[in-house]
């Protein structure tokens, strides 16, 4: 998870101070219903192991039969679509593993769609941001 570097919810390097959270979704292949109550917390704990080594912070996570939503915290020095990469392919190696019969259900040896969904999840609105920074105005 993050070091002590990270004080009320921002992550504080030697260079940057940051607060980046994203909201994803993935879904099964085919939208296929595959998922067990039991599989998403086995899901939950290889997201939890991959974010461990991205250096992220699963904040939560849940999901029904076919898809998850997961909310994480993540350096600026990560791009999404590696995250989302290494979220995919680390989950899908140790669920594959603890359900083996999974192969069966599935035609296709992939577990989760290539697409997904990604939403950046700040506390602020966009408005309240734009006054902001229109506030920020230098006075004439």
């Amino acid at each position: 998870m993050f070091d002590n570097s990270q004080l009320d919810g921002y992550l504080r390097k030697r260079h940057s101070v940051s607060k980046l959270v994203v909201h994803l979704v993935f879904t099964t292949k085919y939208r296929r219903k595959l998922f067990t109550g039991i599989m998403i917390e086995q899901l939950r704990e290889a997201f939890e192991s991959a974010c461990v080594k991205l250096e992220c912070e699963l904040i939560e996570m849940d999901g029904e039969q076919d898809h998850v939503h997961l909310l994480i915290a993540y350096p600026p020095k990560l791009s999404v679509s590696v995250m989302v990469n290494n979220l995919k392919s680390i989950s899908s190696r140790m669920l594959r593993l603890q359900n083996t019969h999974l192969t069966r259900q599935s035609k296709s040896a992939a577990l989760w769609s290539r697409s997904y969904f990604a939403c950046t999840a700040g506390g602020a609105t966009i408005e309240t941001l734009r006054a902001y920074v229109e506030s920020q105005a230098t006075p004439s």
